[in-house]
């Protein structure tokens, strides 16, 4: 996301489809290059995470997609692309709406799991493309 929008429906009412995952497309260059500008990521509903992990939040009113990060210095939300300052979270209104499990760049697929110990992303690619 290039630059922060409010302009999403909100995540919000009955029915299992809140449930269900939801697929995005990433605009713009903030989480280069782990999710480059115009892939496609697949986020799985919830409303918790994991250092490490990376996520869609809304902060603020203003929806993000970062990576999480906490350790001794607080909770902070992290472009992969260093020119983007962090977001440290202290004092501010946030909540978790899910997590990315799945990008997809040009039929190649990066599948994202985040194991209890550590808590870290690891993650398996397959390639749709078939040109191995």
């Amino acid at each position: 996301m290039s630059e922060p929008t409010t302009d999403f429906p909100p995540l919000e009412g009955g029915g299992c489809s809140l449930h269900e995952s939801f697929a995005l497309q990433v605009l713009g260059d903030e989480m280069e290059p782990e999710l480059p500008d115009r892939c496609v990521i697949v986020v799985e509903p919830t409303d918790r995470c994991r250092d490490g992990m990376f996520v869609f939040v809304e902060v603020e009113g203003v929806r993000w997609l970062r990576q999480y990060r906490r350790d001794a210095h607080g909770e902070r939300l992290v472009a992969c692309n260093p020119l983007y300052p962090e977001i440290d979270l202290k004092g501010l209104e946030w909540r978790v709406l899910g997590v990315v499990i799945q990008r997809n760049i040009r039929r190649r697929v990066k599948h994202y799991t985040y194991p209890n110990e550590p808590a870290t992303a690891s993650a398996e690619i397959t390639d749709l493309t078939g040109s191995g």
